[in-house]
């Protein structure tokens, strides 16, 4: 028989940055309660502790809220929400600084100001970072012991959401996890999804194998609105050394001045973009792709500009290389184009609101608006801090509980052999360059494995994906049609239900 725990306040599903800065601000001020669910010990199997390059935010004296709006903006490629942004930017140093009062050791100058570092697509230096690239891991200890800290704050590790509980009005009322191996329904006046994004689903990704889209899925499968699934960013350089995942080059590398070579030493980057190195990451991730494809092979050359700094400047990039079997401070760095973000997810307002009463969404798995077509880079840690805190206070003021479940199976899970099936699958055809052949085929595969596994979260995950990426004919930030390289005069976003996809993704215009 399953057990059931009535909890008074939000249960948050993930426990990376956006999941714990929810946590943080359900309880900051009051006496309310939150728990926290996560499917490995906290500081693992989250996208948050592995980002390398930092926040952005304008910290500076010679920037503003503003330009980091517009720079975000541009690289959005017509589908960001602006006051979303506004929001985001505006919100974001005041982030920044909450998390250092947290503890988080960012790098400082001697005057105390933050070191800013240069990355593509921005106007500023503006990416505070921790140690050159662990910023990630640092920001999460300090979140983490604060998290730890606070008595209100229930974590229940070992926990994964197998169903979100709804009532007959559609109301989510709770969730099915799956804690220590046994079922429990965990009902909550509000459920925040704090997921992750889709980085497993792909063979060739950067983010931790977990992060699968399952929350993703799962607010589908509970008849959720979906935006803008098709939009999948492509870190340019994941170090090409045959890990899986694949270990990161931080953007911070061609900030510094890293060059892109071919095989035969030459820098190609010119052939394809003005901005060169520091273009905009869907760019760059083709310019590899495309001399890959093309037999010339892609390398990171840093033997200049960071040479024998390496192991103190950027450790985790050092470490990785010569895991490999490749010293950086005297050779290029193979790289290649791998999953690393995903732009699209649950829709919801600003305060992480999504489509179906009592349900909130929060970084990666959440489509806010903020990245539009393709994220700014280092703007993924600053929504989550930002958007995750608003999705955290909006979700502790719930007080309505709905009625009793109506459904309390969970959903199956995909076995790991039909799991690599797909990640090959989706890496092959709904990659950094798709068309129509290649998405059919991908489509009907994905369906050969759901009729054979049925409604797996992951599956839905991939096929929302799939059926985006065929009915958006144009080419636009992270989504390339090879078959429709244009882009459309006005940017439209993708919203659609599960019960849509398929038959009639329908679009609604900025």
């Amino acid at each position: 028989m399953t057990d059931r725990i009535t909890f008074d306040g939000p249960v948050i599903l993930g426990a990376g940055l956006a999941g714990l800065s929810a946590a943080l601000a359900s309880v900051e001020g009051t006496a309310g309660k939150a728990m926290v669910l996560s499917p490995t010990p906290l500081a693992t199997g989250c996208s948050s502790a592995w980002a390398q390059g930092g926040m952005a935010a304008a910290l500076s004296a010679d920037d503003a809220p503003a330009l980091h709006a517009a720079d975000t903006i541009a690289a959005g490629a017509g589908l960001c929400d602006p006051q979303a942004v506004t929001l985001l930017t505006t919100e974001g140093p005041d982030a920044v600084r909450a998390l250092a009062a947290l503890g988080a050791p960012f790098d400082r100058k001697a005057g105390g100001d933050f070191v800013l570092s240069l990355e593509a697509a921005h106007s500023k230096a503006r990416v505070a970072r921790v140690g050159g690239d662990g910023a990630g891991a640092a920001i999460m200890a300090a979140v983490i012991a604060a998290v730890r800290a606070a008595p209100s704050i229930e974590i229940r590790e070992s926990a994964r959401a197998r169903r979100l509980l709804q009532d007959a009005a559609g109301r989510v009322v709770g969730v099915l996890a799956e804690i220590d191996g046994a079922l429990v329904e965990i009902i909550a006046p509000a459920v925040i999804l704090a997921t992750g994004g889709i980085g497993g689903l792909y063979a060739v990704t950067t983010t931790p194998k977990e992060v699968r889209g399952e929350g993703l899925g799962l607010a589908a499968l509970a008849g959720a609105v979906i935006a803008d699934p098709e939009f999948v960013q492509f870190h340019p350089t994941a170090i090409d050394i045959g890990r899986d995942p694949a270990p990161l080059a931080t953007e911070a590398l061609r900030g510094e001045g890293a060059i892109l070579r071919n095989s035969d030493a030459r820098a190609f980057m010119a052939d394809y973009h003005p901005a060169k190195e520091l273009a905009p990451r869907d760019v760059v991730a083709r310019a590899i792709h495309a001399e890959r494809e093309a037999g010339r092979g892609a390398f990171l050359d840093a033997t200049v500009v960071v040479g024998g700094h390496f192991p103190t400047e950027f450790p985790a990039v050092f470490e990785a290389c010569m895991s490999g079997g490749v010293d950086p401070r005297r050779a290029m760095i193979p790289v290649v184009p791998a999953v690393h973000y995903h732009m699209g997810g649950v829709a919801t307002d600003l305060d992480g609101r999504a489509s179906l009463p009592g349900l909130f969404a929060a970084g990666e798995c959440a489509a806010t608006g903020v990245q539009g077509a393709n994220r700014l880079a280092s703007n993924s840690l600053l929504e989550a801090a930002v958007f995750g805190a608003r999705a955290g206070r909006a979700a502790a003021a719930e007080v309505q509980t709905g009625g009793a479940p109506v459904s309390l199976a969970p959903f199956p899970d995909l076995p790991e052999a039909a799991l690599q099936t797909l990640r090959k699958a989706m890496s092959r055809d709904a990659g950094v360059v798709r068309d129509a052949t290649g998405l059919t085929r991908l489509l009907g595969e994905v369906e050969a494995l759901e009729a054979a596994h049925g409604p797996c979260p992951t599956l839905i995950a991939a096929r929302l994906i799939v059926e985006a990426a065929l009915a958006r004919r144009e080419s636009r930030g992270g989504h390339c049609r090879s078959d429709f390289p244009d882009t459309d005069a006005v940017g439209v976003r993708t919203f659609v239900t599960l019960q849509e996809a398929g038959a009639a993704v329908r679009y609604a215009a900025e």
